[in-house]
């Protein structure tokens, strides 16, 4: 909590909130949730097997008008903890791309911020693969990014105030 990924979320959602949409933050870090395990026995509802706090998630996303994911970047991806939940969607790829099941409801917007000490396009790159990848299996669109290059210590970002307003605006288009 604190940090700068979370910092910028939190004004993202300050700006969908100005423009009458409702939030909720998750944060992954307080939930339990064991990596996937690709198990042998699987369900063909689109569901994990797995009971833990990935559960009320997973109905969370699949019911959210919009999504906004934000990130560190650790080694040159994503957070262990957002691809621990991105890797346990493996159930609803399966169900999706394998059985072939249809999506039900429309296609909602979906947002990637992402922060990283360095200065390497290549690890934004990386990351938005990922969540591209995931935002298309969960049936978000993939409509805006904010990507905050050169951001280390915990909190720094609030000494960018570019970036602080470009959360905000991007939260007020995902809205």
């Amino acid at each position: 909590m604190g940090g700068n990924a979370d910092i910028l979320l939190d004004k993202a959602l300050l700006g969908a909130k100005s423009k009458g949409a409702k939030v909720e933050k998750v944060i992954l870090n307080k939930l339990k949730m064991a990596p996937c395990q690709e198990c042998e026995k699987v369900r063909d509802d689109g569901t994990c097997i797995i009971e833990d706090d990935f559960q009320p998630l997973y109905k969370k996303v699949k019911e959210a008008d919009g999504l906004i994911l934000a990130s560190p970047i650790f080694f040159g991806s994503l957070s262990a903890q957002t691809k621990i939940m991105i890797d346990r969607f493996q159930c609803h790829w399966r169900y999706k791309y394998i059985l072939k099941k249809p999506e039900t409801g429309k296609k909602r917007p979906g947002a990637l911020i992402l922060v990283e000490a360095s200065k390497r396009e290549d690890f934004f790159n990386n990351a938005k693969s990922i969540v591209k990848n995931f935002f298309a299996t969960v049936n978000v669109d993939y409509k805006e990014e904010l990507f905050c290059p050169g951001v280390d210590d915990k909190g720094v970002v609030t000494k960018h105030p570019d970036f602080l307003q470009k959360a905000f605006e991007l939260g007020e288009r995902i809205a």
